[in-house]
Parts: C-alpha cells; structure tokens; sequence
C-alpha cells in the first residue's frame, strides 16, 4: 500500500501547493496565501482531518475530511471534501490509499459513513468511487442556497 499519513504543520509548504494545483483543477485562480492560510487554520483549529500520500519524502496528494453529524442515526458522518493526487502520480494507486485511509479514520472515530459529492462529468471519479465501495445514492435530490 501507498505510504499515507496525517498532515502536520510542517507539511504546509508541500501541502499548500498541492491545494492549490486542486483549486486551480476546479477553475478557481491560484492563491497560494490564501490556500496557506486556509489549511493552516484546518490543521490548527482540528476543523478537518487531512492525510497526505507521500513518494520519497515528496508530497504527491491529499484527501481532506470534515466532520458532520446524522441526527437520525445520532452519529458522526465524515464528509470527504477534497481528494486530489497530482498529475504526476496519478493511476499508482496513491488516490485509493488515500480514500482507505479515510475509511480507517470512520472506522477508528466510529463514524457511520463517509459521505461524498462529485459532478456528473468526472469520469475517473465516477469510476473511482465505486470501485472503492462507495454507492451512488440517487434516491435524493441535492440542493445548495449560496450566500455569494
């Protein structure tokens, strides 16, 4: 298995460009202050859990979770919001390790289950996902209200 890990401080500068190659990968323009500022207080503030995959002392990817809650079943959810392996690494397996990783973590904090959204037309997602054993929960239509 890929080597994967927590995210320290000390792994903000590798960390931050990585995030923000993902941000620019969703049409947002690059801001590497901001992006370092925003990870900073993630890590800080234990807002988020975020794991790293790493080849030799390089880091090649992350996976970044947020905790919710499920009121009907009275238990934690993870929220997998960010997945991103750069470019370089990409089909080595490095994206897998990451999302076992995440399990291990829903596991561990005796969450229920890991939730995830990705558009329609990310073919690589759609085809990771499953193949990882996550199911397509069609049953519900998604809404969002933005304040921006």
């Amino acid at each position: 298995m890929k080597n994967t890990r927590k995210a320290t401080p000390s792994d903000l500068p590798q960390l931050t460009r990585l995030f923000d190659e993902y941000r620019i990968f969703y049409h947002k323009e690059s801001d590497l202050s901001a992006a370092e500022t925003f990870l900073k207080e993630r890590i800080d503030n234990n807002d988020s859990e975020i794991f790293v995959a790493e080849e030799d002392q390089k880091l090649v990817g992350f996976v970044q979770l947020y905790p919710i809650f499920s009121s009907t079943r009275m238990q934690r959810y993870w929220l997998l919001n960010d997945l991103y392996v750069n470019t370089n690494y990409r089909g080595k397996g490095y994206s897998k390790a990451l999302i076992e990783t995440s399990k291990d973590l829903c596991r561990s904090s005796k969450a229920c289950g890991i939730l995830l959204e990705t558009g329609k037309s990310n073919d690589i997602g759609n085809q990771l996902y499953p193949s990882c054993g996550f199911e397509l929960y069609d049953s519900v239509n998604f809404y969002e209200w933005s304040n921006s």
